[in-house]
């Protein structure tokens, strides 16, 4: 049987913590030989110039009196107080002149100088030997044939080499064990994270369209990620809710018209009509299919508009709009008896689809005119809205709408019922909100402040200034 691995040892976020846990120890490595031979190579450098000072000295003494002056620079030295050299003279027989040793403690080469590492017996104070590392120099005497050594306690190089090789060998394997423990710790949080994701899709895919993915408000990826699923999941549940009662909304506002047709087709076919008759039942019928298609057409337009199969925007003037539909509603206002007051600011601008614009601002001002009764007052303004923003406001003296059926009211196929005797399809208000969202504005429907029972409707379209 296949045993899988933990999730989150799967996840990009682990395998990211072991490349930075490998990466660390390929430092540390480096680290450790660079410090070792930077740290060495200084000791043997300073070790090699004093060296070098000590034998230009001595050098000097032999030259300007021999061997004699020599032994006397070598014991002046062996007595020097802090010294930290040891030093061996012998002559050409291989006898010993002076020195802290008692014998050469490398042997000598035929090499006229050499660098040496070697061990001694250190005496300490109550009898016993201590091993010490050395490194120095061997030189032979010209025209003597004897040698000298000078060379350096190491003990001290040692220890710092050690010291460094300790603390890198001690401090890598925490800190790879640290960067392991932190990338299964990350690990595991981006895996529940990604974990709350799947569960919330496999949810909403088993039909728990309210289900939503956790924001836990800490403003990192996994937040903005779940900010736009729950966004996406909001209009997808929207939108089925929408198709949901698009079926019985149609049923509903179709079968008055479609029954009328049948029956009135249904009369025409029963008894032998007059050429006028005729004319006039066919007249009827090709409105009721006017009708009809009106119908299926807005709602061939809203769903490619909410699709965003339409529109592009581009800079217009919705001034300029605004004055056009003006002109043409006021002599339908007047013929249904109705009051209309307009008042444009000039030159306000946005970025839209003039079409969709304009067919959004013909049906506010539509809605106005079916709804509000002979006699009432219709007021269209377009005016700079706050932050930045465009007004276009209508406001009628109807019926209204009560506030808790401004959300429904929006939505496809939703009408009123005191509308359901009035011509439509219920598409009009979910058309200008589609058109809003899609410009990024807003359709806002409020009391227009009239009496009781007749308080009216404003209904603003706000949309962002160009």
């Amino acid at each position: 049987m296949k045993i899988g691995l933990p999730t989150f040892l799967r996840t990009t976020t682990f395998k990211l913590a072991l490349l930075y846990s490998a990466m660390f120890a390929a430092f540390s490595a480096v680290l450790m030989v660079y410090l070792y031979y930077s740290t060495v190579y200084y000791i043997r450098a300073e070790a090699e110039r004093r060296l070098d000072l000590e034998f230009e000295q001595l050098g000097n003494a032999y030259f300007t009196g021999g061997m004699e002056r020599l032994s006397q620079s070598v014991l002046e030295r062996m007595t020097r107080t802090g010294s930290t050299y040891f030093y061996y003279l012998e002559d050409s027989s291989g006898g010993k002149i002076a020195g802290h040793f008692q014998l050469m403690p490398v042997p000598l080469t035929e090499a006229s100088s050499r660098t040496v590492y070697f061990d001694f017996n250190q005496p300490l104070p109550d009898g016993s030997f201590v091993v010490r590392s050395a490194a120095g120099k061997i030189v032979r005497l010209r025209d003597n044939g004897g040698a000298l050594l000078v060379a350096f306690d190491a003990a001290q190089q040692t220890a710092i080499v050690r010291r460094i090789q300790r603390a890198i060998f001690i401090a890598a394997p925490i800190g790879i064990v640290l960067s392991l423990l932190g990338g299964v710790l990350i690990s595991r949080g981006a895996a529940r994270r990604a974990d709350e994701l799947a569960r919330t899709a496999e949810a909403v895919m088993g039909g728990e369209l309210g289900r939503r993915v956790p924001v836990r408000g800490s403003g990192d990826e996994f937040d903005r990620l779940g900010q736009r699923i729950n966004a996406m999941l909001d209009q997808i549940e929207k939108l089925v809710d929408a198709t949901r009662h698009t079926g019985n909304a149609i049923a509903h506002d179709l079968r008055s018209p479609l029954s009328r047709l049948r029956n009135r087709l249904e009369i025409a076919l029963s008894q032998p009509l007059s050429q006028e008759d005729a004319s006039a039942t066919l007249n009827e019928t090709v409105e009721e299919v006017d009708r009809v298609l009106t119908t299926f057409n807005a709602i061939l337009r809203l769903a490619r508009l909410e699709a965003g199969a339409e529109g592009e925007r581009v800079r217009m003037d919705v001034s300029e709009l605004a004055e056009e539909l003006a002109e043409l509603f006021d002599p339908a206002c007047e013929e249904a008896g109705l009051a209309f007051r307009s008042q444009i600011a000039r030159h306000l601008t946005i970025l839209g689809d003039r079409d969709l614009i304009g067919q959004a601002l013909s049906n506010l001002l539509d809605n106005a005119v079916k709804y509000t009764p002979a006699g009432g007052t219709i007021s269209f303004t377009v005016t700079r809205g706050p932050d930045g923003t465009i007004d276009v406001v209508v406001v009628d003296s109807g019926p209204g709408v009560p506030a808790d059926q401004r959300k429904r009211v929006v939505q496809r196929f939703q009408r009123m019922d005191s509308a359901r005797t009035q011509p439509g399809s219920g598409l009009g208000l979910s058309l200008v909100d589609s058109v809003a969202e899609m410009h990024g504005g807003q359709l806002i429907l409020q009391d227009a402040g009239g009496p009781e029972g007749q308080p009216g409707l404003k209904a603003v379209l706000r949309l962002p200034r160009a």
